[in-house]
């Protein structure tokens, strides 16, 4: 014969195996318009950056007209990745969330040393920070549509204390 205790210990011992994401729901986990901006811009920077390995194999393979197209390839995901700074600036202003901007100005920063490492052909240098380029993007790429952004309560401040308040001890002294 089943009691409710006993109901109620195999209803607990069901919860302590349920996954934790299958309870998501309401206000808290929504993302608001500068996360999803965000999460478009990201998605393009992938896609262009993505094909850039391809143009290269285009050029490697004896298309000439390839080299073409992986310098507009460049400029593209260079341009790219400089509206990601923005708008990683705009969700850490916004939504108080550093990790964005930090993330993106990493990739950007080798981005950029890895576009005059091309225009200078010093491959040694392009290609392993290329494929790092890619990698690092892709990761970003899975954190920003993984988290939700939502907008950081700010902290509590102390009230300002006037010259007329005494401090701490010296007002128990007294």
């Amino acid at each position: 014969m089943t009691t409710a205790a006993d109901a109620a210990d195999a209803a607990d011992e069901a919860d302590r195996f349920r996954p934790a994401g299958s309870a998501r729901t309401g206000a808290a986990h929504r993302t608001g318009p500068t996360g999803w901006v965000l999460r478009a811009v990201v998605s393009a920077h992938v896609v262009a950056i993505v094909g850039q390995p391809v143009l290269a194999g285009v050029y490697l393979s004896g298309d000439y007209d390839g080299l073409r197209w992986h310098t507009v390839g460049a400029d593209v995901v260079t341009s790219l990745g400089y509206l990601q700074v923005i708008v990683a600036i705009a969700v850490w202003v916004r939504l108080r969330r550093i990790w964005p901007f930090l993330t993106t100005l990493a990739v950007v920063t080798a981005e950029t040393v890895q576009y005059f490492a091309g225009m200078a052909g010093a491959l040694w240098l392009h290609i392993p920070l290329g494929v790092m380029t890619v990698a690092g993007l892709v990761v970003l790429f899975i954190a920003v549509w993984l988290r939700p952004f939502e907008r950081r309560p700010r902290p509590p401040r102390e009230p300002m204390r006037t010259v007329a308040e005494p401090q701490g001890r010296e007002a128990d002294s007294a």
